[in-house]
């Protein structure tokens, strides 16, 4: 454990794989909390795609990891999912894609290794569309902001405020991308997340 390359108290990671379309969520909301939100120094954001035991460089030392990724919980397309601490690893030994297995032996290699993460938390919704292709289903895309929402909302909980950054005085093409890609944030529009939960 002592090639450890990034140590941070807190990290958020999101998870999955980009070109099977709602299989990317977990990835495209931490880039959404990245492009919305600075973080405290003690907090690092890490896009951890479909990347296995790598990962381990990532968490190792992390105090509170929050994953975020899209979940399988045999629910209804968009049904939303919060799991924590030792019921995480009971999930991903359920699971066989790869990035879940790649988390799933992480978290068990630092637990035997005396490292375990104190305290970890799942983020995620059922997809609805796992198809081949770069862009989220419609429907999961309106998903984006609630989930990151319900992110900050644990990030809270931990004592980690995020600032909402400033809208840029003029509008560039990626500025205007981004704004049609996804709606404001709950937070800004004055409406929360929804509570609609699965249970595993």
């Amino acid at each position: 454990m002592d090639d450890v390359l990034f140590q941070s108290d807190v990290t958020i990671l999101g998870i999955g794989n980009v070109i099977l379309r709602d299989e990317g969520f977990g990835v495209r909301v931490a880039e959404y909390l990245d492009a919305h939100y600075d973080f405290p120094e003690n907090v690092q954001i890490v896009d951890g795609g479909t990347l296995g035991i790598e990962l381990t460089q990532f968490v190792t030392g992390t105090k509170k990891l929050l994953v975020i990724d899209s979940i399988n919980g045999h629910a209804a397309p968009g049904t939303r999912f919060a799991i924590r601490d030792d019921d995480v690893l009971a999930h991903f030994q359920d699971k066989i894609s790869a990035h879940e297995v790649g988390i799933q032996d992480v978290l068990a290699l630092l637990e035997v290794t005396g490292h375990k993460i104190p305290t970890v938390t799942v983020l995620g919704a059922q997809p609805y569309n796992l198809e081949a292709g770069v862009e989220l289903s419609e429907e999961m895309k309106k998903l984006v902001p609630e989930v990151a929402e319900e992110a900050l909302t644990e990030l809270r909980k931990w004592g980690i405020k995020a600032t909402a950054k400033k809208v840029p005085d003029m509008l560039d093409d990626t500025c205007v991308a981004e704004a049609f890609a996804y709606p404001q944030p709950p937070s800004q529009r004055g409406d929360g997340p929804r509570e609609r939960r699965g249970e595993l």
